[in-house]
């Protein structure tokens, strides 16, 4: 089984060129679980097994630099995290199962980049495995944004109107 990795290109600013942005990735693969989830009736009323992979990424993580856990996701706590989850949760479809876990570390432990597998193992006796992969980016930070936003306003205030000379 192989695994490639194409991460995403980020941007500096929506004004400068697409430049590539070194990832660190922080990856648990294998987590097995057990929840309720799915929309066959066979499916509602007892717990079956899922398997989870998990790959975030963070600009250089400065844990390489201070090697010191809190400047990194700590997978020994997404490990909690996705068992909360798996008891919390009242979703019914894959899909929306993974763009949680995405939100999750997204949201939560700062990931700028995040890949998510969600597998159900041996769900139909001539399949190994169904399942979804999804890929979320974060969105940009508020004060990336809000420096365009200005710009804008900023020209506007001055009377630089957009296709007026």
């Amino acid at each position: 089984m192989s695994n490639s990795f194409s991460l995403p290109i980020m941007r500096a600013s929506t004004t400068q060129a697409a430049t590539p942005q070194a990832m660190d990735l922080i990856f648990i693969e294998g987590f097995v679980g057990e929840t309720v989830i799915g929309i066959h009736e066979s499916e509602l009323h007892r717990p079956q097994p899922l398997v989870i992979d998990v790959h975030a990424g963070l600009p250089h993580a400065r844990a390489c630099n201070t090697d010191r856990i809190a400047d990194t996701i700590d997978y020994g706590v997404v490990t909690e995290r996705l068992r909360r989850l798996l008891v919390e949760h009242r979703l019914t479809l894959l899909e929306a199962f993974a763009e949680k876990i995405a939100e999750i570390l997204i949201d939560e432990f700062g990931a700028r980049w995040v890949r998510v597998k969600v597998v159900k193992p041996r769900k139909f006796a001539d399949v190994s495995a169904v399942g979804v992969q999804i890929e979320r980016i974060a969105p940009e930070p508020e004060s990336r944004r809000s420096g365009h936003s200005a710009a804008v306003v900023q020209l506007l205030a001055s009377g630089m109107l957009p296709g007026k000379r």
